[in-house]
């Protein structure tokens, strides 16, 4: 038994509660600024159309060894979520279903040998095909909650975050890191209720303050998905800070400076992470 059961599951889940969000939309909703900069949802349920389509691309290289880029270029893949973008509610709800559809079945008809291979994607390092259902399920829960419609942190499934936390400590851009500290909370109901719990310490890891917050709130700061609501600054000497957090953070450091940590298993573990 391997940690791809698990994974498949997650993201059969992960993408009927997308489906579900999108069948919701109407063609004003589609048109409508996302939480993306620049992006309505159209370019996002776009981007998430075509992602599918993109780690086709690479289970097909595993499973063939001929390699198969996840797109031909950065300047093809921004024209083509472009071109789509403004298409009517019914068509991305289409496209979402046909390329999910496709992925699962591209999974499922995986040899079991093929999880091994090595792909890489747009950026380096090359990674073990077992993980491109990691990296779709990072596109699904981040992107969700970037179409700003009803889906957020919130509804993201523990194993989601505590896989993306440590995905992101893993490749920590320490060159540029904007904090010194990240101190993982949770609440401690049996010895102190009421007061939060040290569950992680990520140390060294720059030159700014030391941050604190609930794995979840964390993981929506970190990545640009809140302003750091249940964040906060630890001043010295505190074991931790009461308050909705969010004044005075710094900003996040970059974020997926690498899309894979560097030193993946080759043949799929039992558990990730």
């Amino acid at each position: 038994m391997t940690v791809l059961a698990a994974l498949r599951a997650e993201l059969a889940s992960a993408t009927n509660q997308l489906l579900a969000t999108a069948a919701s939309l109407s063609d004003a909703d589609v048109r409508a600024p996302s939480l993306l900069p620049g992006w309505t949802r159209g370019h996002v349920l776009a981007h998430l159309a075509a992602n599918a389509d993109s780690y086709i691309s690479l289970l097909t290289w595993a499973r063939t060894g001929v390699r198969t880029p996840q797109y031909s270029s950065y300047e093809s893949r921004a024209a083509a979520i472009e071109a789509h973008a403004a298409q009517p509610a019914a068509l991305h709800l289409a496209q979402l279903e046909d390329g999910a559809a496709r992925f699962a079945a591209a999974v499922r008809d995986l040899p079991d040998r093929a999880w091994s291979a090595r792909v890489e994607g747009m950026r380096p390092p090359p990674h073990p095909a077992w993980y491109v259902l990691v990296r779709r399920l990072r596109e699904v829960g981040f992107h969700h909650v970037d179409l700003a419609a009803g889906y957020g942190p919130d509804d993201w499934p523990d194993p989601f975050v505590r896989r993306e936390l440590h995905d992101c400590h893993t490749t920590w851009p320490h060159d540029h890191g904007t904090v010194g500290e990240i101190v993982l909370l949770s609440p401690s109901p049996h010895r102190c209720p009421g007061k939060p719990e040290v569950v992680a310490r990520w140390r060294g890891l720059g030159d700014g303050p030391v941050v604190a917050g609930a794995p979840r709130d964390m993981l929506a700061w970190l990545t640009g998905r809140s302003s750091g609501e249940g964040v906060s600054l630890l001043p010295v000497g505190q074991s931790f800070l009461p308050g909705p957090g969010g004044a005075d953070l710094p900003p996040p450091p970059p974020w997926l400076t690498m899309p894979a940590p560097a030193d993946l298993p080759a043949t799929p573990p039992k558990d990730y992470p």
